[in-house]
């Protein structure tokens, strides 16, 4: 169920995957190191870990976070995955980050990814806890599809399982996260379009 606070776009936004420009550098310090990729058996405790940083994010930004949001494979009970907590942050304007980045810089969250043409996007790594902190606007589509594809994989284990079975696969041998990430992305677009449809959605 998302945020109360949060106004989502229409659905034809939902539906639409923009890609941004692919001549546009992401990385605000250069290319990191690649992590290795560790899918591990969901743990309970990782409720416990966005809950805590919830609680730490919202205290510090003063009333600034418009939603605060655990997204992707931890935050689905019984899902296997790399031991990173995924935050959604909602901003009034991500692109006004004197208003946010210093607090989070404070709290030892690190500047890794500004993506201006992909949905005005921040990524911060925390890393003890090991967190990815994505930073969008209001009525953002990805943080839609973030809520929408985490609640399907709570209420239908069938996809659970078989993206499972999927993230495992795409793990093994995987380079970098980027290339865990490719291999995943023919279920991923699958499992959207299961959704979609239940909604009646429609493209066109």
């Amino acid at each position: 169920m998302r945020n109360s606070a949060e106004q989502w776009p229409a659905p034809s936004a939902i539906m639409t995957f923009d890609e941004g420009d692919p001549d546009e550098n992401p990385w605000v310090a250069g290319r990191p190191v690649p992590e290795v990729i560790r899918i591990e058996p969901h743990a309970p405790e990782w409720a416990a870990r966005f809950e805590t940083a919830r609680a730490v994010l919202a205290a510090a930004l003063h009333g600034g976070a418009r939603g605060i949001t655990h997204v992707g494979s931890t935050a689905v009970p019984g899902l296997p995955s790399k031991p990173v907590i995924d935050i959604d942050l909602t901003v009034s304007d991500p692109e006004d980050e004197d208003a946010y980045l210093p607090h989070l810089t404070a709290l030892g969250y690190r500047l890794t990814v500004r993506e201006r043409t992909w949905y005005h996007h921040r990524m911060l790594r925390h890393d003890a806890p090991r967190i990815n902190l994505h930073v969008f606007g209001p009525g953002c589509p990805e943080h839609a599809r973030h809520v929408l594809f985490r609640d399907w994989l709570r209420t239908h284990p069938d996809d659970r399982d078989r993206y499972a079975t999927v993230k495992r696969a795409a793990g093994a041998g995987a380079a970098d996260v980027q290339d865990y990430n490719m291999k995943k992305q023919d279920e991923i677009y699958r499992i959207y379009h299961n959704i979609f449809a239940s909604r009646g959605w429609t493209a066109g």
